[in-house]
């Protein structure tokens, strides 16, 4: 039995080379906090929030522990650097420049999904506001009427790869672990949902993606970066024929 169908958006639903992006994303990013921050002091407070994320055990949402642990030591509310976030991603995301394809056979694959009636999650890294997510969304030609739950750092406590993180999906979809699927591209922050119980999909579209300056904080005792061996592998076009097993 399969009822839920999580979905990785960065190079599993929309393919680019993501180092190029996040180094034009801190260029505006640090661009739009000149006023407040020199440049590598913002960049240094951003990155060190972001990755103490996987230090958030459940308690509060993480734009909550984000804000807090960006703000330590400063003088300017933690509403007002908030707001300025929010606002750089209304106004200033889109302008990013980027060069995307998407998979062979995605619209297919996502409109066949819903119309055997799989629950579909976005289950992208929770750590951008939900704007973000749909702007990157239509880099696929997607948005977010397609998703019974959007995972963003607004409604998630947790981030990947802890397997909690898989496991509150869960919990707000009503679906026990064993009858969902992960399918995402990155072999550690992706794979990790097997440790939830969740059944695996590794996609191949993307090829091999080095992500070791996109990890987690690797001093971190609660994110040991270890590998889980998917369930399945392939193309994002081939799942179809991994979900037909589970569906007869």
């Amino acid at each position: 039995m399969l009822n839920a169908v999580l979905l990785d958006l960065d190079n599993t639903l929309v393919l680019y080379d993501e180092l190029k992006f996040f180094e034009r994303y801190f260029e505006k990013l640090c661009h739009f906090f000149s006023d407040i921050f020199p440049p590598d002091e913002f960049t240094e407070r951003v990155i060190k929030a972001t990755m103490a994320l996987g230090q958030n055990n459940g308690e509060m949402s993480n734009s909550r522990f984000f804000i807090n642990f960006f703000a330590k030591g400063l003088k300017e509310s933690q509403l007002n650097l908030w707001r300025r976030f929010i606002a750089f991603y209304e106004n200033e995301y889109h302008k990013i420049d980027v060069d995307v394809t998407v998979p062979s056979g995605l619209h297919e694959v996502m409109r066949w999904m819903q119309h055997v009636r799989l629950k579909l999650v976005l289950a992208s890294n929770p750590i951008y506001p939900p704007i973000a997510l749909e702007k990157r969304l239509a880099w696929a030609g997607l948005d977010s009427s397609c998703f019974d739950l959007i995972t963003h750092i607004e409604n998630m406590s947790y981030v990947k790869p802890r397997p909690a993180y898989y496991r509150q999906i869960c919990e707000k979809i009503n679906e026990s672990p064993a009858v969902c699927l992960m399918i995402g591209n990155d072999p550690v922050n992706d794979m990790m949902a097997a440790r939830a119980g969740l059944k695996t999909y590794l996609t191949t579209d993307a090829g091999k993606i080095d992500y070791s300056s996109l990890m987690k904080d690797s001093d971190s005792p609660t994110h040991p970066l270890e590998i889980s061996t998917p369930d399945y592998r392939g193309s994002f076009a081939e799942v179809i024929l991994v979900i037909q097993k589970y569906r007869q």
